[in-house]
């Protein structure tokens, strides 16, 4: 199965957005992808206004656009988008919460996994304004179980680790990791991890990086560093974006994966 990392820079404007990622996914498709990554947060960049303001739910034209073209060219797509969630209080302010979900959609699926481990880390705090989700889901693609986290998920093993016991051979990760000193080091290194902890393929698609190179390694704030990444599950990087957009993609083959928990058993522990 041929997968396809689609590596773009969304802002704040949903139905810009979805004109873009429509595209992009078209292009993909060309290229012989059948399983489509698009970032976090591909319905409304971080940091472009209030998120609850064009949340969307299923129903929505956001989603039933992308399930059209999805159903339309015979692949599968995963991308960020958030949908309304509850209303809490925060120092005096009432909140509309959104989850921050990756949408699944294609000819024979339409659903979400809701991201559980909110960025709260570096003085952030996403679960003021996004509810954590609390359910793993995995999926199949042409004969393929692919599990799905998101973005800060990265940083947590063994959601990874019990996707895979549950039969998940390709990680597909939407992300919008923000730029800064040291933050592409960790980047790889906990994409590999990852990799090797759950002897999966990792596929991640991440927002470009504003600026592009010329800013690399200074604070990109809640935006994106590019390098959209497909490892294979002995850790291998088998492709992997700089910081400007483009699309990378990357045969999955499940025999290596199976030779390679054969050998590395370690979801046996």
């Amino acid at each position: 199965m041929l997968v396809a990392a689609v590596q773009i820079q969304t802002g704040g404007d949903i139905e810009e957005n979805l004109e873009l990622a429509v595209e992009k996914i078209r292009e993909a498709a060309e290229g012989g992808a059948q399983l489509i990554v698009l970032p976090e947060a591909t319905s409304q960049a971080f940091g472009a206004g209030r998120l609850d303001k064009q949340a969307q739910g299923l129903e929505g034209n956001f989603v039933t656009t992308i399930r059209a073209v999805a159903q339309q060219l015979g692949v599968t797509v995963v991308l960020g988008m958030f949908s309304p969630a509850d209303t809490v209080e925060r120092d005096g302010k009432t909140i509309n919460r959104v989850t921050n979900t990756a949408l699944i959609a294609g000819p024979d699926i339409l659903g979400g996994y809701e991201k559980i481990h909110t960025y709260d880390a570096f003085n952030y705090k996403e679960s003021d304004t996004v509810r954590p989700g609390e359910a793993l889901v995995a999926f199949d693609v042409a004969g393929i179980t692919v599990g799905v986290a998101i973005c800060y998920d990265i940083r947590f093993p063994e959601q990874f680790k019990e996707l895979a016991r549950q039969g998940a051979q390709v990680i597909v990760v939407p992300t919008s990791w923000a730029d800064g000193p040291g933050k592409l080091d960790q980047w790889r290194l906990l994409s590999a991890a990852r990799a090797l902890d759950s002897t999966s393929y990792i596929v991640a698609a991440g927002q470009a990086r504003p600026g592009g190179k010329e800013k690399a390694g200074e604070d990109s704030g809640p935006t994106g560093i590019g390098h959209s990444v497909v490892v294979a599950p002995d850790g291998t990087r088998v492709v992997e974006a700089g910081y400007e957009p483009e699309i990378i993609y990357a045969e999955i083959d499940a025999d290596l994966v199976e030779e390679t928990r054969k050998a590395i058993p370690v979801l046996e522990a």
